[in-house]
């Protein structure tokens, strides 16, 4: 059986289509993320509220989400012989509030709250 020389190309094309594998078809039905896009974290860390009062600072931080937050506060005193602090670390629970109390002798220049995992 001889093929038309017309017909040759188009079953040519249609071997070609039929025989491409199906990953490399232009549209796929699932997407995955691309390599340099950073998979989005689970949100994390406790809000906190910081108060100073003349020379006491005081830290109220609540948790939200369900996996602990480790908090800290640091305090920077303003003149240069009073020392600067940085408190303990305090577990935050889920829906848990901690209060962080500290002091400088003098004024107070900065104070802020720390979070670690």
């Amino acid at each position: 059986m001889r093929l038309s020389q017309r017909f040759a190309p188009l079953l040519a094309a249609l071997t070609l289509l039929l025989a491409l594998p199906c990953g490399a078809a232009s549209h796929t039905t699932k997407t995955a993320p691309h390599a340099r896009v950073p998979v989005e974290e689970r949100p994390f860390g406790a809000a906190c509220r910081t108060a100073v009062d003349g020379s006491y600072v005081t830290a109220y931080c609540h948790n939200p989400y369900p996996e602990p937050d480790h908090v800290r506060l640091h305090i920077e005193c303003d003149p240069w012989w009073d020392l600067d602090t940085d408190g303990a670390s305090v577990e935050a629970g889920p829906a848990q509030t901690v209060r962080l109390t500290g002091r400088c002798w003098k004024e107070v220049r900065s104070a802020w709250v720390s979070h670690q995992r």
